[in-house]
């Protein structure tokens, strides 16, 4: 059997223990509540300069495993800082993982911005092939939480403005972005690419539940679509490729209609990847309007 491009490069690109089947009959919210006095056991790996900026190489605990992330900094300027929490995507093994947002970030550092990108559960090799669909739920739940214990750490960095905070994510980071930003609601500003707005049209691609019809019943309250009208009052950019053969036109169209009214969507001659130069310069535009950044 011939497998799709982005189902090849998920089996070969990306192991997560067993957790209990869980129903999504609770309060919406209660599941993804956490203590925000608990420590993050922040750890220090190593450091480097490249450009004007500092790049921190740290591993952080917000739930039950350390995260690896990248902290970038300015070396020079005052506060205070805007501030981007970064969220990669799942497709090229080397760009599936904080890495991928790591030049713009050194970039925006120069125009005063503290940056943190994390790694996801999808930077673990082969996660996907390995993921079992009865658990996605119980690890969603721990992403959001892992998300938004990232926004903790961000912003209790020295001189971080707090009215100047922008969430970026692309793909899966993009659709559990969204649900753990809507929990969140600190960012000022947020760019989502390439997500689609039901976690079912691409959980189905490899491993099969074994009820799909309680699957489904379980997975959908958590749906993106679901989620990114309560971001409003912030403002949303959505990033899409016009030959992403993973998100059509009607699911970019099913997303921009359920956000608030502040919103704007750019289509690319592009692929899912989202990775060219005139994308790139489009975020980076959108950040330095919404953040009101230093030239």
């Amino acid at each position: 059997m011939n497998l799709p491009p982005r189902l090849c490069v998920i089996l070969a690109a990306l192991n997560l223990g067993a957790v209990p089947f869980a129903l999504a009959t609770e309060s919406p919210d209660a599941p993804f509540n956490y203590d925000h006095a608990a420590p993050l056991h922040t750890r220090e790996i190593g450091h480097e300069t490249r450009g004007g900026a500092l790049i921190r190489d740290l591993t952080f605990t917000p739930a039950d495993q350390p995260v690896k992330a990248y902290l970038v900094s300015p070396i020079a300027g005052s506060a205070p800082h805007a501030a981007i929490l970064y969220v990669h995507w799942l497709g090229e093994p080397t760009t599936t993982n904080r890495t991928e947002f790591l030049e713009e970030a050194v970039t925006l550092a120069s125009h005063g911005v503290i940056s943190l990108l994390v790694d996801a559960m999808w930077a673990e090799p082969k996660w996907y092939p390995n993921r079992v669909p009865e658990n996605d739920y119980a690890h969603a739940i721990r992403q959001v939480i892992e998300l938004r214990r990232a926004m903790d750490l961000l912003l209790s960095q020295p001189g971080i403005d707090a009215q100047r905070l922008a969430f970026v994510a692309h793909d899966f980071g993009a659709m559990y972005g969204m649900l753990a930003s809507s929990f969140d609601r600190r960012a000022k500003t947020y760019v989502f690419m390439a997500g689609i707005p039901h976690f079912i049209d691409w959980f189905l691609f490899a491993q099969q539940p074994k009820d799909l019809a309680a699957y489904r019943l379980q997975i959908a309250p958590l749906d993106p679509v679901n989620f990114v009208g309560r971001l409003a009052p912030a403002s949303v950019f959505f990033q899409f490729a016009n030959t992403d053969q993973y998100v059509s036109a009607a699911q970019a169209a099913e997303f921009y209609a359920a956000a608030g009214p502040r919103k704007h969507m750019a289509t690319y001659n592009a692929n899912h990847d989202l990775h060219t130069a005139e994308v790139a310069a489009d975020r980076v535009a959108w950040l330095e309007r919404e953040l009101e950044l230093k030239p």
